[in-house]
């Protein structure tokens, strides 16, 4: 069998019809039956290699088809694997083209230093009828409120075709094909679109690590072919099948598995243009265990497939942002592949939601521990700040039996003023800290509860909290400079300059290149205690300017708004006012 990449497998449209090719090594005929045959089997030809093809004159976009394989006494109907669109999960395969009308569209994603990602759910952020799932089009309804937020890359849960009519998104069926509820791939390439009118990236979350993971899967069996009771062709056939939601790992071995792989990250790239990939679950395509410094279940196959989807992203467009969901304790997931690493821009960062909830989830002040979140602050990978995706919310963290930050620190009360105070710490800790952060849909708005794929957002609170939302968008203009006195903010470095346990106080300092309008200090005050004069040594001498009061009343009415003036520094060292349950931003002029 060749195991050179074979090219135009699937439905491709050509001028005077449409040529088609299906991997099905094991069939001993395949035949082609759809809408423009009156759905009679067609001979296909058999290439020799595993593939099959034919051309039908006179095929056309929109037309229904599907393969007829035989093997040992089977008829097995079968799907395109690689098709684009089908009339319902369980339908046929359509015709689809694979291009769109761009127009003048030559967007390119701001700085890695300056990006800031939301991430979200297309059935849940906007769904004006509860009835049905939310789609592109209302996706793009409220892109001007991200927009306005100061969010410039989105980040999609999976959009792929689904086994079911609701759900996060990680059980597909067909990698090329788009969601049809969701407004299927025509739908996709216009919010890409309408996203980068706005200044927006579109990152979008791929599953590699499982197919399915139902055995009703079309890929299961695919040709007839199978070993141990297991998936066939496209699948492990041994213990390596094994993953969390079945037995259904691909087999990244087989050279014909790992080019569909990689054919799909060269399309959401270059055919959907989207900037950036989240690959899931990467620890379950390099280890059947899910495990670190575990060669015994290690999969070499899977490590190099992860490095070849880095490189041709890369080499179809080197400002493509790829991340990993690892397990976070691995700095060769973000090493370059020429240092035997995957090649990963960044990875997710999973201990920092835990630490941030650690530190505020306590009604007792007393009772808080900041060192974890010391801790958290300085974590790097490959020594790089901006290897690591910060968040404290995510689908993840905010579900799987969690609930999510604002719920985890105030239950039953995340409209409370003690919540809203410790929310805003929270969005301090996460919008101050190196690395590339990420909001969760509706954290802006304060949205408690857990995380599932049938309740919508209310946007009823994004008025209703308002002054948080402002909040947000001041600190996320600081945290890309955009006023232009919080450069370090963009900057890699951080020095944990005050850690006073006693008080609940913790201090650091964040530069770029230092200086005036680079250097920048944030101060969080833990406890609900006010300090009318806090000493605390300062990295410059000089005037320093609070760029950012929690306590402000525009943010809640109910807030103190403890007016700040500035910090005066002579000798190293300034004496400032420090409300209780705050969190500032200084820097100079």
């Amino acid at each position: 069998m060749s195991h050179k990449t074979k090219k135009d497998v699937g439905a491709i449209i050509r001028r005077s019809g449409v040529s088609f090719r299906v991997w099905a090594p094991f069939a001993e005929s395949v035949k082609l039956i759809g809408s423009f045959n009156d759905w009679h089997e067609a001979d296909m030809v058999n290439e020799n290699d595993g593939y099959w093809s034919t051309f039908v004159r006179g095929a056309k976009i929109g037309q229904e088809y599907k393969f007829v394989i035989y093997n040992n006494q089977q008829r097995l109907v079968r799907n395109d694997p690689r098709a684009f669109h089908f009339t319902t999960t369980s339908g046929n395969s359509v015709i689809d083209r694979s291009g769109f009308d761009w127009g003048d569209d030559d967007f390119q994603p701001a700085p890695i230093e300056q990006q800031v990602i939301y991430e979200l759910h297309v059935g849940t952020f906007n769904r004006p009828d509860p009835a049905t799932t939310g789609t592109f089009s209302d996706l793009i309804y409220k892109l001007d409120h991200l927009a306005a937020l100061g969010i410039n890359m989105i980040e999609l849960m999976p959009i792929s075709s689904m086994m079911m009519d609701r759900g996060w998104g990680y059980a597909i069926d067909y990698i090329f094909a788009v969601e049809s509820l969701y407004g299927g791939r025509y739908g996709f390439m216009q919010f890409v679109k309408a996203a980068h009118q706005r200044n927006i990236g579109v990152i979008l979350d791929v599953v590699y690590n499982h197919f399915g993971p139902d055995k009703n899967l079309d890929l299961w069996d695919f040709d007839g072919w199978h070993a141990e009771g297991m998936g066939g062709i496209y699948f492990y056939n041994d213990w390596r099948a094994e993953t969390p939601w079945g037995n259904t790992r691909p087999d990244f071995g087989r050279p014909e598995v790992r080019q569909y792989i990689l054919d799909n990250v060269a399309m959401w790239i270059h055919d959907c243009r989207v900037d950036g990939l989240r690959v899931d679950s990467t620890i379950y395509i390099r280890n059947v265990k899910g495990a670190n410094n575990d060669p015994a279940h290690d999969l070499p196959e899977g490590w190099y497939l992860l490095q070849q989807l880095n490189a041709i992203a890369k080499k179809i467009d080197p400002y493509v942002l790829m991340i990993a969901e690892d397990i976070a304790d691995n700095d060769y997931i973000v090493k370059p592949a020429n240092q035997g690493g995957a090649g990963f821009d960044a990875q997710w960062e999973l201990n920092f939601p835990a630490a941030v909830r650690q530190a505020l989830a306590s009604n007792n002040p007393n009772n808080i521990d900041i060192a974890g979140i010391s801790g958290e602050l300085s974590r790097r990978y490959d020594n790089d700040a901006f290897k690591r995706i910060v968040f404290i919310d995510s689908h993840d963290s905010a579900a799987n039996g969690s609930v999510r930050t604002i719920e985890a620190i105030a239950p039953g009360k995340t409209d409370s003023l003690f919540a809203r105070q410790q929310a805003l710490i929270a969005a301090v800790l996460l919008l101050t800290t190196p690395g590339i952060p990420m909001l969760f849909q509706g954290q802006e708005f304060l949205t408690g509860g857990a995380f599932n794929d049938w309740q919508c957002l209310d946007w009823s609170r994004a008025e209703k909290f308002k002054g948080i939302v402002a909040a947000y968008s001041h600190l996320i203009a600081l945290r890309k400079n955009v006023y232009g006195v919080s450069a370090g903010l963009t900057g890699k470095e951080i020095n944990l300059m005050h850690v006073d346990q006693t008080n609940k106080v913790l201090a650091y300092h964040r530069w770029k290149n230092g200086g005036p309008h680079d250097d920048a200090v944030v101060i969080i005050n833990f406890s609900d205690r006010y300090f009318p004069e806090y000493m605390m040594g300062m990295p410059r001498n000089g005037k320093w300017k609070v760029r950012f009061n929690s306590t402000w009343n525009g943010y809640c009415d109910d807030f103190k708004n403890i007016h700040l003036p500035d910090v005066e520094v002579g000798t190293g060292a300034g004496t400032l006012k420090l409300p209780a349950a705050c969190a500032l931003i200084l820097s100079q002029d």
